[in-house]
């Protein structure tokens, strides 16, 4: 049986393009259906024709990402294996470095995992309304605050605008002790973690002192005009009718927005519509505004995370029925 063996500089550089464990490599075995071996600084590939030239152009994708500072994982090994079993061989490296976000000297840059990312990075660059769609775990909120980060630093905008209803405040707000900031932040929580993982903590807090980055709720926003700013509205399968409308008015000149949400997790009251959903209806072929809607494979956290999304998906349609 055909056999080829790919050779790098060090065992080292070879680690970090699959990985300490043999997860990358069985990834790559199975879904092309080649015998890998792997030792020191080399790869041996064995199997038919076609599966060694698939395998080659996984590896030279691989290569590529490594190589421009991203950092290899299985789920990016998953991403350009299924693209060139799809063949779209070139597209991976190419698409994912190109929409490559944030990073500094100390963070390494984030980057599209899956292909729904992708399209979600791009339609960010391209719209300027773009809502994100699908369940937890799949990076949209992640990656909308790593695109605002990235036109801040290269000053598209002036302004990084967070913003979440607190529906779960209601009346239990004024029970809670502290101040209003205090009451208010543990709403907020998710979109300072999301910060801090990008931005060191020093950094972004004199980026929220001087006005660059503004982390409010949803409230706050009414009666005001947002100019040069990059706005994230989370959790937006929360926010009622009203409410919806009410944000997406408030883009003033040079303004770009990001809604993202779950329709399958509204916490509002009975009978109150969530404005996430009216917004699908309602503004699906409106210039500027893109939808994007991930899918269960989109998800980027544990894989059983996955499972268990995929098995509630699977409940509700049999009780529907």
């Amino acid at each position: 049986m055909p056999v080829e063996t790919l050779t790098y500089e060090t065992p080292q550089f070879l680690q970090k393009l699959i990985g300490h464990d043999l997860t990358s490599l069985r990834l790559i075995s199975e879904a092309l259906s080649l015998q890998i071996t792997s030792r020191d600084a080399w790869v041996r590939l064995e199997g038919e024709p076609a599966a060694l030239s698939a395998g080659k152009l996984v590896f030279s994708q691989l290569e590529r990402v490594r190589r421009q500072g991203g950092e290899i994982t299985p789920a990016m090994v998953k991403l350009v294996t299924e693209s060139v079993l799809a063949e779209h061989g070139d597209a991976p490296a190419e698409a994912i470095m190109t929409l490559k976000l944030a990073g500094s000297s100390k963070r390494p840059p984030v980057l599209a995992k899956t292909r729904g990312q992708i399209a979600y990075v791009q339609a960010m660059r391209d719209h300027e309304v773009v809502f994100g769609v699908g369940p937890a775990g799949t990076g949209k909120t992640y990656l909308a605050m790593a695109q605002g980060l990235h036109l801040l630093r290269e000053k598209v905008v002036q302004r990084l605008v967070l913003t979440r209803p607190a529906v779960e405040a209601g009346e239990a707000l004024g029970f809670l002790p502290g101040d209003l900031k205090e009451k208010i932040f543990p709403y907020l929580r998710p979109l300072y973690d999301a910060l801090y993982d990008m931005v060191d903590p020093d950094e972004a807090e004199r980026m929220i002192e001087r006005g660059a980055i503004e982390i409010a709720p949803l409230a706050y926003m009414r009666g005001r005009t947002l100019k040069n700013a990059f706005i994230i509205l989370d959790e937006a399968q929360n926010t009622t009718t009203e409410q919806m409308l009410m944000f997406l008015t408030r883009l003033g000149d040079g303004a770009r927005c990001v809604i993202t949400g779950d329709p399958s997790q509204v916490d509002l009251r009975r009978h109150v519509r969530s404005g996430l959903r009216e917004a699908v209806e309602v503004l699906q072929g409106v210039e500027g505004v893109k939808f994007v809607s991930f899918l269960s494979k989109d998800i980027v956290r544990l894989p059983v995370v996955q499972r268990i999304i995929e098995a509630y998906d699977r409940h509700r349609l049999e009780t529907q029925r």
